[in-house]
């Protein structure tokens, strides 16, 4: 398997509500690319999650770009996940997106999202 494959598609906290980014990952040069999800309450601000992820994608091959963030509402009890709002420095992601990726992670969750600011 290659090294994207390791890559999870996913890695956010189980519970709470928590900015998120969607990260394009590349092979330089083009070729193989994929979009993941990371979020966490640890992050102050979205740029925090990309200056942790950004690093370790890099010494697997890959360069990475923020596409865009937001914020995730994760109620892992009811089975619900809510994506909204937007990150003021890289801008809102396509919520559509994130919430294409969190289906496969999270079958038989809820998952809806809106542009909604809260």
């Amino acid at each position: 398997g290659s090294a994207m494959a390791a890559v999870r598609d996913v890695e956010i906290d189980p519970e709470g509500t928590f900015k998120y980014i969607l990260v394009r990952l590349q092979r330089p040069g083009g070729g193989e690319q994929r979009d993941i999800v990371r979020g966490t309450k640890a992050a102050e601000f979205h740029n925090h999650i990309f200056e942790k992820l950004n690093p370790e994608m890099e010494k697997l091959g890959y360069e990475c770009k923020c596409l865009g963030g937001g914020k995730i509402e994760h109620n892992s009890k009811d089975k619900k996940i809510r994506v909204f709002g937007l990150s003021t420095g890289y801008g809102k992601a396509d919520h559509s997106v994130t919430v294409e990726i969190l289906k496969k992670e999270y079958t038989g969750y809820e998952i809806t999202w809106s542009d909604d600011k809260k």
